[in-house]
C-alpha cells in the first residue's frame, strides 16, 4: 500500500471510531436521562464503590435485575466505557495528527470526560442536586466536542470543502448559527434545572424554558433561511442546515409533549413508561440540535485562504513575508 493510501485509511478509520464514541455518548446521555426519569441517582449512595463493591461488573448479585441498580450501575459501566474511548481517541490524535490544535482539543476531551466522572461521582457522595445539575450540562458540552472532533476529521473540513466567501450573506449566517448554538446550550441548562428541582426550579424556569423554545425556533429558522436561500448549493453548509431544521421541529414536538404531559399528568404505568420516553427522546434530540449548531457554526466560521502574491510583473525582485507563504492548518 502506497503511503497515500495508508494516510488516507489512517484518517477514515479514525473518523469511523470518533463517529462510535460520539454514538457511544448519545447512548450514555439516553441512558442518564432513565436514571434521572425514574430517580435512581442514589440507588447506590457511595462511589466510586457501589455497596462497598469494587468489582464493576458484578458489584452486587443478580443487580441487573433490579431497575434501580441497572439503570445506575449501567451508567457508571457505559461511562466507564465512554471514558476508555475517550482516552483511546485522544491517545490516537496525539500519535497521528498533525495539526497542534486538534491535539489539544483531544487533551480538552479527556479533561471534559473525567470531571464530567468527578461530578457524577461527588453528586452522589454530596447527595448533591445541584451538582447533578451541572453534570447535566457539562455532559452536553463534552458531547459537542466529540461532535467537533469528529467533524475536524472529515474530508470535507480537511480539505477545505465548501468555506464560504467574505460576503455578507456568510457573515450573517455565521451570527445565526453562533446564535442558534448559544440559545441551544442555554436552554439545555433550563431544561436541566427543571429536570433537577433540587437546583432551585419555580415557575419561572417553565416560562423561561417555553419562551426560550420559540427563540430557539426563531434563530434556527434564521440559520436556514440564510443557508437556503444563499448557499444551497454549497452541500455541506445545505444538509447542515436541513438537520437543524429537521432536529429543531422534532424537539419542539416532544417538548411540548412532554410538557402537556406533566401538566396533565396521566396515571399509572403507562403514564409513567410515556414521561420516561418521552423525557429522555427530549434530552438526546437536544443534545442533536446542540450538535448540528456547533457543526454550522464550525462550517460558518472558516475563512477562505489567500493565494501568496504573485511575482512582479516588471521582472523586479522583492522579499515576501513568510507567514503570508504559509498556509493555515485546516
Amino acid at each position: 500500500m502506497s503511503p497515500s493510501r495508508s494516510r488516507a485509511s489512517d484518517w477514515t478509520w479514525r473518523r469511523r471510531f470518533s463517529a462510535c464514541t460520539v454514538l457511544l455518548t448519545v447512548f450514555l446521555l439516553s441512558w442518564g436521562g432513565v436514571v434521572t426519569s425514574i430517580g435512581a441517582g442514589m440507588a447506590f449512595p457511595d462511589w466510586p464503590t457501589s455497596l462497598g463493591s469494587y468489582n464493576l461488573i458484578n458489584p452486587v448479585e443478580e443487580w441487573w435485575l433490579v431497575p434501580a441498580y441497572l439503570a445506575e450501575h449501567g451508567h457508571r459501566l457505559i461511562a466507564s466505557l465512554v471514558g476508555a474511548f475517550t482516552v483511546a481517541l485522544a491517545a490516537w490524535t496525539w500519535w497521528e495528527d498533525p495539526r497542534a490544535w486538534m491535539r489539544k482539543l483531544s487533551l480538552a476531551a479527556v479533561a471534559l470526560v473525567v470531571l464530567q466522572g468527578l461530578l457524577g461521582g461527588l453528586r452522589v457522595l454530596w447527595v448533591s442536586l445541584d451538582l447533578a445539575m451541572v453534570h447535566a450540562c457539562v455532559a452536553q458540552l463534552f458531547f459537542a466536542t466529540l461532535v467537533a472532533m469528529t467533524l475536524f476529521v472529515t474530508d470535507t473540513w480537511r480539505r477545505r470543502d465548501g468555506v464560504l466567501p467574505q460576503t455578507d450573506s456568510a457573515r450573517h449566517l455565521r451570527w445565526w448559527s453562533y446564535a442558534a448554538a448559544a440559545f441551544i446550550y442555554l436552554q439545555i441548562v433550563l431544561g436541566a434545572l427543571l429536570r433537577h428541582p433540587g437546583a432551585g426550579m419555580s415557575g419561572g424556569y417553565t416560562t423561561l424554558h417555553v419562551a426560550g423554545a420559540f427563540a430557539v425556533v426563531g434563530v434556527v429558522l434564521g440559520a436556514f433561511v440564510v443557508a437556503e436561500k444563499h448557499f444551497d448549493a454549497v452541500p455541506s453548509v445545505r444538509r447542515t442546515a436541513w438537520v437543524l431544521l429537521g432536529t429543531m421541529g422534532l424537539q419542539f414536538a416532544l417538548g411540548l409533549a412532554s410538557l402537556l404531559l406533566t401538566l396533565y399528568e396521566p396515571g399509572g404505568q403507562a403514564g409513567v413508561i410515556a414521561y420516561v420516553v418521552l423525557t429522555v427522546a427530549h434530552l438526546v434530540v437536544g443534545a442533536v440540535l446542540l450538535g448540528a449548531s456547533v457543526v454550522m457554526s464550525l462550517l460558518t466560521s472558516r475563512r477562505p485562504q489567500h493565494a501568496p502574491p504573485s511575482a512582479p510583473t516588471n521582472g523586479a525582485t522583492r522579499d515576501v513575508p513568510e507567514r503570508s507563504l504559509a498556509r493555515a492548518e485546516p
